[in-house]
């Protein structure tokens, strides 16, 4: 085994035991399972209750929860909208967010279930702009086409939102919905995955009381 193997081979384990142990810590108030914001956030989506989903590719609570969440968007109303938000707690893992922000610029999210399974279950390192490029040709993209916008400043730009946001709503780990611009909720504040989304679809109503939309 080279030494540029080993080291690659180093860094995605530690990427991944970083995303393992980073689960949010509880931050419920008052025996609630979502913690309130002190400044509400701005919204993208003019007229609806945003939610945003903060994940990292890393985490295998993400993984593991993803499959509901995907289902729980199907059953959305109108004026209720799901924004995945990627994160990095650490300078390798920047490339999976570009990653998942190239796949929905190439409009090509229904790879986004086979980056979990290509890390968690596969053990491919995808930490580098090179091994992700031959994954993404491997799906059959079109490889240049996939550099380029993969290192294009509108991807970078949407990296550099993605940490302003994770920041702004107080994003200790993953998985993580932030709801309406002010509510926070997490497996660790529910104990449960399922029981996140289920606090989620309150917090989206207590939203809605407030005035969003």
């Amino acid at each position: 085994m080279s030494l540029n193997t080993l080291f690659r081979q180093t860094i995605a384990l530690f990427a991944l035991l970083v995303g393992a142990a980073l689960v949010p810590a509880t931050h419920a108030q008052d025996g609630k399972h979502h913690e309130t914001l002190e400044k509400t956030q701005p919204s993208e989506t003019s007229g609806r209750v945003e939610v945003i989903e903060f994940f990292a590719y890393t985490c295998p609570h993400c993984k593991a929860m993803e499959p509901l969440v995907t289902k729980w968007a199907e059953t959305l109303p109108e004026d209720v909208t799901l924004r995945r938000m990627p994160v990095a707690f650490n300078s390798n893992m920047v490339d999976l967010q570009k990653l998942y922000f190239t796949l929905e610029n190439l409009e090509r999210l229904d790879l986004h279930d086979q980056v979990f399974k290509a890390l968690h279950d596969e053990n491919k390192s995808l930490f580098s702009e090179d091994e992700i490029a031959d994954w993404a040709e491997e799906q059959g993209l079109d490889k240049q086409n996939f550099t380029d916008v993969f290192s294009s400043f509108g991807i970078q730009s949407r990296v550099t939102r993605a940490n302003e946001l994770a920041k702004n709503y107080n994003v200790e780990g993953t998985p993580t919905l932030a709801v309406g611009g002010k509510y926070v909720t997490s497996p660790t504040m529910t104990n449960s995955y399922a029981g996140t989304i289920e606090e989620a679809d309150r917090l989206i109503d207590k939203a809605r009381k407030r005035g969003q939309p």
